[in-house]
């Protein structure tokens, strides 16, 4: 595997690599730069950078004691310095021979330069690209997929050659939402599905299990596996994808169920404009109008059977001339008796009572079509919502997937003109306007009633200040930032936590949420996620049914193989009809279009029979994984 990138996301993805998959990685990084002093902000990136270039040599210094033939051991890393990703430096980092390559520079154009000429280099190279503009890294991928099919011939590229484009924006916005909702990073995603994995304490005598997809684990009897510096617990050490009886039998032990996340929290009260572009006609006027023209239309029908009593005239004869002296176009009735002046000067005076209210109408419309495209403010009442800060990148992303849950959510931006303004005008999210760290902007945002913070902005401190306020206000509040530097994130997750035991606080980086997605698409596009479980880690995977005899033709139940691999899910719609990943720009309509009509069956029955064109969602060890995909597993060199 080679990594090659110019910030945080391609230390930590190399570290993936090596530590989940067990990888032979070469990290291609630009040289140290020590000429000039960094700011204050990029004083702790650069710390982190070097104690990552430390801790990366260091690995390197340990493996090349054990290598083999000169080869490099399966979970090592080499460095290789670049300024950029040319033909020479992709060639020293051995991408000719290299399975998979992975461009995480921070430049979209850096990225697609360097991989354009790496499919030149290894045509059966697998790649995967970081672009945040998703409509140009739609039509790359499918640019280098074809580049890649002409060089190797018709059905030779298949899944090893191919291109994977992602946004750390993307991968990151899933974990972030989850961990405001139910409060972990533990999660997969799958066609519009989000999954977590969730700890589940040992059953009391009596007591049944809980529901959930799947049992993915049994924990480990008592301290955790690698508590005191060793891998497992010998028998007493966690069971991954155990069988239904060693479940029963693992009394006294945790275990990690999966299930499906959801909110079950309040909605977002509505305005009565929806979502469409036009408005309801109830929202066009206020309350108060409506009244007054109810009020109106009442006085006007009440003269009009008043006339058609007094006259004998038809009631449709006797409205239309009710009307006719209230817009003061009929004649007057001055050879008329009594009763009838009477009707024509009180439907004149209900004339002039009618036109301010006409007049407020048309106000009252004309208003309500200017602020359809605008801004909302939180509605009245709100409460058990998300606050979200930051509209940039990250929280535009965060939005949409806390919109695609049905969480009510109020924004909170700084900047009138982020990018994160239009998806909240057309999702119709209420948005405060003002910088976080003055007061009475999370007063206004309603974070007394919130049910969490999500603060995403680009500066820590900012970040830090608003969780900090926060939490004066509301000491049990969950609270999750983005804090750009892991240690750092570490050290105010403890801090928080440890003056607030009592409430959920989670720090999180984005490069270390997005990095197993990007390890996930260089291991295949099978590969879903990965969730750790103590010092383990489990792989998830959707795998075409065809094509592997532990599969085909087989009953959930004998495809199950314990400590291997576990069919939690099957899609058998037809392969040429099946939904791909949304487009780049899709609305958020669209996107939400396919969730109802997503194609997996979840909680399957033992006795289902799995089909030739059927599709899977597998829960496997990595070594499970690699035996079902024909993979040649890697062993240590002298091993």
């Amino acid at each position: 595997m080679v990594v090659c990138g110019d910030d945080g996301l391609a230390h930590r993805l190399a570290a993936e690599l090596r530590g989940v998959y067990g990888e032979q990685v070469t990290l291609v990084v630009p040289p140290s730069q020590r000429t000039e002093r960094p700011p204050v902000v990029g004083r702790a990136r650069a710390a982190s950078a070097a104690l990552l270039d430390r801790m990366v040599s260091a690995a390197v210094n340990r493996a090349g004691g054990g290598a083999v033939g000169g080869a490099e051991p399966a979970g090592s890393v080499r460095v290789v310095e670049a300024a950029e990703a040319t033909e020479a430096k992709l060639a020293e980092a051995g991408v000719e021979r290299a399975d998979a390559l992975a461009l995480v520079y921070d430049d979209d154009e850096t990225n697609i330069r360097a991989a354009l000429t790496a499919r030149r280099l290894n045509p059966r190279l697998r790649l995967v690209l970081r672009l945040y503009n998703r409509r140009l890294g739609q039509h790359i991928e499918e640019l280098l997929d074809q580049a890649a099919t002409l060089a190797t011939g018709v059905g030779d590229a298949g899944l090893d050659a191919s291109t994977t484009v992602l946004s750390d924006a993307d991968t990151a916005a899933p974990a972030l939402a989850a961990t405001a909702v139910v409060g972990t990073t533990k999660v997969v995603q799958t066609d519009g599905l989000l999954l977590r994995a969730v700890e589940r304490p040992p059953l009391r005598p009596g007591q049944s299990p809980p529901s959930g997809l799947a049992t993915l684990a049994v924990l480990s009897s008592n301290e955790p596996a690698g508590a005191d510096g060793s891998d497992g617990n010998g028998e007493q050490g966690p069971l991954l994808l155990p069988e239904a009886a060693a479940v029963r039998e693992a009394t006294g032990r945790g275990t990690v169920v999966l299930e499906q996340v959801s909110y079950v929290g309040p909605s977002m009260p509505s305005s009565g404009g929806g979502r469409g572009l036009l408005p309801s006609f109830g929202s066009l006027f206020s309350r108060r109008l409506r009244w007054s023209l109810a009020g109106l239309v009442g006085c006007v029908a009440a003269l009009a059977v008043a006339l058609t009593v007094v006259t004998g005239e038809h009631p449709l004869y006797a409205t239309y001339m009710t009307l006719l002296d209230l817009f003061a176009i009929n004649e007057p009735a001055l050879h008329q008796n009594l009763a009838r002046q009477i009707l024509q000067l009180l439907s004149g005076l209900m004339g002039l009572l009618l036109l301010p209210v006409l007049l407020a109408a048309v106000l009252e419309a004309l208003g309500t079509f200017r602020t359809t495209s605008a801004l909302r403010k939180p509605p009245r009442g709100l409460g058990g919502h998300v606050v979200l800060l930051g509209l940039g990148k990250i929280g535009t992303r965060v939005l949409t997937r806390l919109r695609e849950l049905n969480i009510p959510v109020v924004c909170v931006e700084a900047d009138p003109d982020a990018r994160g303004l239009a998806t909240a005008r057309r999702l119709r999210v209420p948005v405060v306007l003002g910088d976080v760290t003055q007061e009475g902007v999370l007063e206004a945002a309603k974070i007394h009633r919130a049910h969490a913070l999500l603060a995403v902005t680009s500066a820590d401190t900012t970040n830090l200040e608003a969780a900090l306020y926060a939490r004066s206000v509301r000491p049990d509040l969950r609270v999750v930032l983005r804090l750009y530097d892991d240690d750092f994130a570490t050290a105010v997750y403890r801090t928080l936590r440890a003056a607030h035991p009592h409430a959920s606080t989670r720090s999180r980086s984005v490069t270390h949420l997005a990095a197993p997605a990007f390890a996930g698409a260089m291991m295949g596009r099978q590969i879903l996620g990965a969730i750790p479980v103590e010092r383990r880690v489990l792989l998830f995977a959707a795998v075409d049914v065809a094509g592997h005899p532990q599969l085909e033709d087989k009953t959930v139940g004998e495809a199950f193989r314990p400590g291997s691999w576990r069919v939690l899910a099957v899609d058998r719609t037809p392969r040429e009809e099946r939904r791909e990943e949304p487009a780049a720009e899709e609305s958020y309509e669209e996107n939400r279009a396919g969730d109802g009509a997503s194609g997996w069956e979840w909680d399957l029955p033992d006795t289902q029979v799995l089909q030739k064109n059927d599709r899977v969602v597998l829960a496997a060890t990595r070594r499970g994984l690699a035996e079902l995909l024909g993979r040649r597993s890697r062993e240590r060199a002298g091993a």
